[in-house]
Order: structure tokens, then C-alpha cells, then sequence
């Protein structure tokens, strides 16, 4: 697999209890436990399909999940042709190249106005679940947090094997900026959905966490690379730069959502 971006996403998958099937021309990745979860149940296909076959690639994904209220299909590719992603897009996907960046070293951020700390015990977890319910209110509340803390069990399992650990800043004592990274391989780790409320965003929050998780890492983890991934036209990717990440890679993602998870944006 050439994409580092889905190299390090597949060896957090498969390490926290997803289970990854080798079809020939493409990875079947699922999360029994967590449905909902678009990108741990996925096609990964090792090349953009022939002419045409876009449908026939939907089609695959509907086959291995039946009940699932979502498209989610990644090609270990940088980008496709204008062709491919219309005929894509034709199909009801929205087509999204995202960044992938690396950094060795991490430059300092400035202070911020908050207890920035490794997340601790039940009620530490459960808050970033409820922080991350917060940001997609779109879904509702039951919904998504079932789909949350499923997400927070399987990178509890990390936390717990000694592969890394979330950070969050806490202001007033309510959790309100998270990040959290992860080793895939010796020498490498990678950062997992870094997610700050709205109200406290353009304080420095979001660098302040994943300085810490980042560093953390770097410091009692034995890493010497860091990966993370933004959207390519989004905010974050300028916090990111400024940290002393640079750009190394594209990644190709697809998804199409439906049911109540229609509205989920990000």
C-alpha cells in the first residue's frame, strides 16, 4: 500500500479490533461493534476502477454492508481522473482529497488559558464523547453517541496497550479541545480526530492538544514521525503547518451518507 495515510489507518483499525479482508483488488475493512463508523467500515481499492465501473464499485459496498446507512470507499491512489470522479460524484459520492503531513520535530505553541492534560478514567471519556455529539447535532443524540463510544472503546484499547493516548483542554473543568495519536509501526504515530467546540475555537486550543499529544509521542513513545490529515481546503491544516508539519501525500476518500446521518458534516 503506497498511502501513508491509509497504511497508518489500517494498522489503528486492526489493532484496536476491526477486522480487515483481503479481497484481491481490494481491503473490506469492518467494525462489527461500531456500524456507524463510516471510515471503519470501508472498500479500499488498490487502483481506481476501468471505465465505468464506478457503479459496480457502490454496488461491491452495498454488498458487504447491507444495513449500513453509508458509502465509504477509498483508493490508495493521490487523485482520479476528471472521468472517474464524475462518473463517482454521478453515483451520489462526494469525492474529498485530503492532506496527509508529517513532522519530525514540533514547534512550540503559544499559552493558552487552559488545563491541557492526558484524558483520565470514565468521566474523562465520556465528556469527549459528548463533545463530539456536540459538534453534530445534526444526528441525533442517541444515534451518535452510541457511535461515540464505540469510538472511544476502540481507542481505549490503544490507550490501555501503551500505543499512545488522547489529550484535551479542559477550561473551567469541561473538556472543550481534543487529540489524540497513536503508534502504527516503529517509529511511527498518528493523530486521531482532533475536534475543538465552537465557542472556544481561534484561542489556540487545537494546537495547544495536539502539541501535547504530538510531543508526548515524540518524547515517551520512541516516535520520530508524526502523521496527521486534514482537509485540504480547511482550517486546521494551517494549525497543523504551524506546528511544523509539512505536506507529504494525498489521500482519496468517498463517502455518501443517507438516514439521519445525512446532515453529519465532517
Amino acid at each position: 500500500m503506497s498511502s501513508l495515510g491509509f497504511r497508518t489507518d489500517l494498522a489503528l483499525l486492526a489493532d484496536s479490533g476491526s477486522v480487515v479482508e483481503d479481497r484481491g483488488t481490494h481491503l473490506v475493512v469492518r467494525s462489527p461493534e461500531n456500524p456507524s463508523y463510516f471510515w471503519g467500515n470501508f472498500l479500499l481499492l488498490a487502483e481506481p476502477p476501468v471505465p465505468g465501473g464506478e457503479k459496480e464499485v457502490v454496488a461491491a459496498f452495498h454488498t458487504e454492508f447491507p444495513q449500513a446507512d453509508h458509502v465509504s470507499i477509498g483508493i490508495d491512489v493521490a487523485d482520479l481522473t476528471d472521468e472517474s470522479r464524475a462518473a463517482f460524484e454521478a453515483a451520489g459520492l462526494t469525492v474529498d482529497v485530503a492532506t496527509v503531513l508529517t513532522a519530525q520535530r514540533l514547534d512550540p505553541p503559544r499559552e493558552v488559558e487552559a488545563d491541557v492534560r492526558a484524558l483520565e478514567g470514565e468521566d474523562d471519556w465520556e465528556a469527549r464523547a459528548r463533545l463530539s455529539q456536540q459538534l453534530y447535532p445534526s444526528t441525533s443524540e442517541q444515534a451518535f453517541m452510541t457511535y461515540a463510544r464505540q469510538k472511544n472503546a476502540q481507542e481505549r484499547r490503544l490507550v490501555d496497550a501503551g500505543r499512545g493516548q488522547r489529550f484535551g483542554a479542559f477550561v473551567d473543568g469541561a473538556l472543550v479541545s481534543t487529540a489524540g495519536v497513536f503508534v502504527t509501526q516503529e517509529g511511527v504515530a498518528r493523530f486521531q480526530s482532533v475536534e475543538t467546540h465552537p465557542d472556544h475555537r481561534r484561542r489556540g486550543l487545537a494546537t495547544a492538544v495536539v502539541h501535547a499529544a504530538g510531543q508526548h509521542a515524540l518524547d515517551r513513545l520512541g516516535v520520530h514521525t508524526l502523521v496527521i490529515v486534514a482537509d485540504t481546503d480547511g482550517d486546521a491544516i494551517g494549525i497543523y503547518r504551524r506546528l511544523g508539519f509539512a505536506d507529504a501525500e494525498r489521500q482519496l476518500m468517498m463517502e455518501k451518507r443517507s438516514g439521519e446521518w445525512a446532515g453529519l458534516d465532517g
